[in-house]
């Protein structure tokens, strides 16, 4: 990855923090973003204390104009984007009964409509510049359901349809698209959310960041279209 022009959205924790961290030592330049910018600016200075150049851009990414500048702002630092990993994104888990209006549109805004802005704008930038990779941990529940998870869910599989239709537009353009999906993964997304889980249990960030690391760095001629990792403890559940 020495030299490889990577952004990443939801860069401020979880996922994508680890992500930008293991990629910081593997050499990547990084575009960093999300919306919360102290904290951005956080994992910027530890990938910069690793070695790595790194820029940070606080965004909306349910913003048309906030992800084409964060674009804009990482092409005129490193003049092109090789890969693209797209980790911001929202959790509601919640029984039926109680799910909101306000959880629908925000569940969607930004796990459905975030992916698909920035999968576009980042894609028309790899275009111009032979290609790149994109890299979306879209989950378990991008593929099967649980209790409480119908928000949750929907907007992970809106995510996946729209990936694939892009997949199909971007065939022999050089652009791959991976799809990861990940079972419980011990991250932030679990501590607003009341359910009985085993934490300790769970895949770790950096178990989900090797994963990001390994399908970015598939054969240019190949692409890691799908990737399932489980816990141990989960297997083909």
């Amino acid at each position: 990855m020495k030299d490889k022009v990577i952004l990443i959205t939801g860069a401020s924790s979880g996922i994508g923090r680890a992500t930008a961290l293991m990629l910081a030592k593997a050499g990547a330049k990084l575009g960093l973003a999300a919306r919360n910018a102290h904290a951005l600016m956080e994992v910027a200075d530890a990938a910069r204390r690793l070695g790595a150049q790194a820029i940070v851009a606080p965004t909306d990414v349910t913003r048309k104009d906030q992800v084409a500048d964060m674009v804009s702002e990482v092409l005129a630092t490193f003049e092109r984007i090789d890969g693209l990993v797209n980790c911001a994104g929202v959790g509601v888990i919640r029984p039926i009964e109680q799910l909101t209006e306000e959880d629908i549109d925000r569940t969607y805004a930004v796990n459905t409509k975030g992916v698909i802005l920035v999968s576009q704008a980042v894609g028309a930038a790899m275009l111009k510049t032979g290609g790149g990779r994109i890299v979306t941990p879209v989950g378990t529940m991008g593929r099967y359901v649980m209790r409480g998870s119908a928000a949750y869910s929907a907007s992970k599989w809106g995510a996946v349809g729209a990936l694939k239709a892009m997949a199909t537009e971007w065939q022999r353009s050089g652009i791959g698209v991976t799809l990861l999906y990940l079972g419980g993964v011990n991250s932030p997304f679990w501590d607003g959310i009341d359910m009985k889980v085993q934490r300790d249990k769970m895949l770790s960030v950096d178990d989900a960041a090797q994963a990001i690391l390994y399908a970015l760095q598939a054969p240019p001629n190949g692409v890691l279209n799908e990737i399932v990792l489980q816990p141990e403890s989960h297997q083909f559940i």
